[in-house]
């Protein structure tokens, strides 16, 4: 296991919903250990490299209408 951590800043996160929302949609998500949002729109992220990837974990965020501000 390859775990990997970063902290992404996100658009989209204005209130406690908001934050509730993001975590139902990384719930479930495979190779995820590790996930918690603030409402200055900062995810922290740690996940199996070998069973998941950033682009795959920004992606479930952009599908629930959280778009990561930083390149990857």
């Amino acid at each position: 296991m390859v775990l990997r951590s970063e902290t992404i800043q996100v658009s989209g996160i204005r209130c406690e919903r908001c934050v509730g929302r993001l975590a139902g949609a990384l719930r479930g998500h495979e190779g995820l250990e590790q996930a918690s949002a603030n409402l200055m729109g900062e995810v922290q992220l740690a996940w199996d490299d070998d069973r998941t990837d950033r682009e795959a974990i920004v992606a479930a965020m952009a599908r629930a209408g959280f778009r990561s501000l930083e390149s990857a």
